[in-house]
């Protein structure tokens, strides 16, 4: 499958299927679209809000794992550092819940995608792939749903504040954002702002 979704879209992901069996009724709504038709915006957005190493290190970053350890002992919230590759390698091979065996699966599959893809891949497969709200999976449908305009056509704006509800995307809403979300947003767009330029196919993102 990981060779197969190297060049295949991804029809379906576990968690669609669980939502859909939790509630038969919620509409699934999943339009998969090539990384070109997906705003670079969005790109950036993810990036920065969920995972700033994403392009340089090769699936797991370190720093943010030792960091979140650490933070998490000291008793403060308790916060993940799961890379964009793992929450992709998650997302499409694997279930949502927290127990080992999934974990281990989730560094097999991770270390999988990072030898076998592109970063401009897993960034494709991840956003067409993830949840962004009730019913909501993937940049296009987000978009439509959101902002009511195609992934391509996105601001700076709408990306922060689709990327700012991915943490929770079933609780939160991207548009109207709440002063939570809104927080979040002004956060991101200052964290697009201090990235400077990054590419995923000789394209600069400014």
């Amino acid at each position: 499958m990981v060779i197969l979704y190297k060049w295949v879209p991804v029809p379906v992901t576990p968690l669609m299927v669980i939502r859909y069996f939790e509630n038969p009724k919620e509409e699934i709504h999943h339009d998969w679209v090539p990384i070109d038709d997906i705003s670079r915006h969005l790109q950036l957005a993810v990036i920065s809000s969920e995972d700033q190493n994403f392009l340089s290190h090769s699936g797991f970053d370190i720093k943010a794992i030792e960091k979140a350890i650490e933070r998490n002992k000291s008793g403060k919230r308790v916060r993940g550092a799961s890379s964009i590759s793992q929450q992709t390698a998650k997302n499409v091979f694997l279930w949502p819940n927290r127990t080992w065996l999934r974990k281990g699966m989730e560094v097999y599959f991770t270390f999988l995608i990072e030898v076998f893809w592109s970063k401009e891949r897993i960034m494709g497969v991840y956003l067409n792939s993830i949840e962004m709200g009730k019913g909501i999976y993937g940049a296009e449908a987000a978009a439509q749903a959101w902002f009511n305009k195609p992934a391509a056509k996105l601001t700076m704006y709408e990306s922060a504040a689709i990327a700012a509800i991915v943490p929770n995307p079933r609780q939160y809403r991207a548009n109207p954002a709440s002063n939570y979300i809104q927080t979040r947003i002004n956060w991101i767009v200052r964290q697009m702002r201090n990235y400077g330029p990054f590419t995923l196919k000789n394209i600069d993102v400014k």
